[in-house]
């Protein structure tokens, strides 16, 4: 293999353009080597930021190239299609979640990837955020004992204003040819948004904080803001029945509960997450809330002395070419990148927040949104052959 990975990426966005690309420019691993975009000029933007030396508008032409080793997809929209496409390719893919909206699709992807002998990767981005790697490293030593409780929160305000587009991509034109989505307005027709956009994050830490799987969930999905503006283009509100808050609870394997509540309507900075972990000798907190200039806390307690002291972050969780005043999109994201490629260049079997990982946490949401539709606790594992009732999904 090359000194360095040859890096492709999909996607020339924001959240490109904060956390995706500089986490590739930073690694000494990586060679940025093309980037693909339908909108030309948004593509060109981003080429002369990071001296990308190729561009496309088509992502095929890109998959078609037989030198690249790694591609990255960072789109809006349904990721299902780009990602089989880079496995059949040969190719190993780093997604953004969620990799498909069925859990069972997610694991069929997993399979194809580990018969060609590829890694992948999902932005699942807070696991990698320096602070809850070291609350993983405090837990693996011990440190918590036997786990009793999780707490997850993953709260901002970033759609708390309902002239807020719902839609975040930014339309030149409005779109053609896209399903109809937030229009069916019972319950079982309910969009799923914060729980699968914003509450997967906080759910693979906590799988990570418990050490186990999760054996029945029951929870609740929430439209607190049913008037929004649909997208850029429009001037009026429109009713839209989305998943803007939600909670649940669940029982795992080994015993230990997990709670979980996520909204994009409560006060709040973004990212706005916080995982609490409980056990039989001590307990973590880690919030990950941009607040005074300061973007991730750690605090610990043990029975012994059960007031929570903050500690300081090891210098060894920060990414390469990390700043003191990094935002955090680029700060955590930078890890996650690192430590994507050092598994490709390392080879072997470690390949962690994986495709295998991000299908427990969608199975969770899967489950999640059957209690909401069923009023009921539903039992984990899901049965393979289950019908999963159709609901509408957003195109991003």
């Amino acid at each position: 293999m090359a000194d360095k990975l040859r890096v492709g990426i999909v996607g020339a966005g924001r959240w490109s353009r904060t956390a995706h690309l500089p986490g590739f420019d930073r690694s000494p691993l990586a060679e940025l080597v093309a980037i693909c975009d339908v909108d030309r000029e948004l593509a060109e933007e981003r080429q002369r930021e990071f001296a990308i030396p190729d561009l496309y508008t088509d992502a095929a032409e890109m998959l078609a190239r037989d030198d690249l080793d790694v591609i990255d997809v960072c789109t809006r929209g349904d990721h299902q299609d780009l990602v089989f496409a880079t496995l059949e390719a040969g190719k190993h893919c780093l997604v953004e979640k969620p990799v498909c909206h069925d859990y069972r699709d997610v694991w069929r992807a997993h399979e194809l990837a580990r018969s060609k002998g590829l890694k992948t990767k999902v932005g699942l981005t807070f696991r990698y955020a320096p602070a809850v790697m070291y609350m993983f490293e405090l837990i693996r030593e011990g440190f918590v004992g036997d786990p009793y409780v999780f707490n997850g929160y993953e709260q901002n305000s970033q759609w708390l204003d309902p002239d807020n587009p719902m839609d975040k991509r930014i339309h030149k034109t409005r779109p053609v040819g896209e399903a109809e989505w937030g229009t069916d307005y019972s319950r079982e027709g309910i969009v799923v948004s914060s729980l699968e956009g914003y509450g997967a994050p906080t759910i693979d830490i906590g799988l990570e904080c418990i050490g186990a799987d999760l054996t029945s969930v029951v929870g609740t999905l929430a439209n607190m803001v049913p008037m929004r503006r649909k997208t850029n283009l429009d001037d009026e509100r429109v009713r839209l029945n989305v998943d803007d808050a939600d909670m649940f609870m669940a029982e795992a394997s080994n015993g230990a509960l997990f709670s979980m509540q996520s909204s994009y309507v409560t006060v709040g900075n973004y990212p706005g997450i916080e995982a609490r972990i409980f056990g039989s000798k001590g307990a973590i907190q880690v919030r990950l809330v941009e607040e005074f200039g300061t973007i991730q806390t750690i605090k610990t307690a043990t029975a012994d002395a059960v007031e929570f002291v903050e500690r300081e972050i090891p210098q060894r969780y920060f990414a390469p070419g990390a700043q003191p005043d990094d935002h955090w999109s680029t700060a955590f994201y930078g890890n996650l990148v690192h430590n994507f490629l050092g598994e490709i260049v390392e080879g072997g079997e470690t390949n962690q927040g994986d495709f295998a990982q991000s299908a427990r946490v969608q199975e969770i949401i899967n489950a999640v949104t059957l209690a909401h539709r069923e009023r009921r606790w539903i039992d984990l594992p899901l049965p393979r052959d289950l019908e999963m009732p159709a609901a509408q999904t957003m195109p991003w």
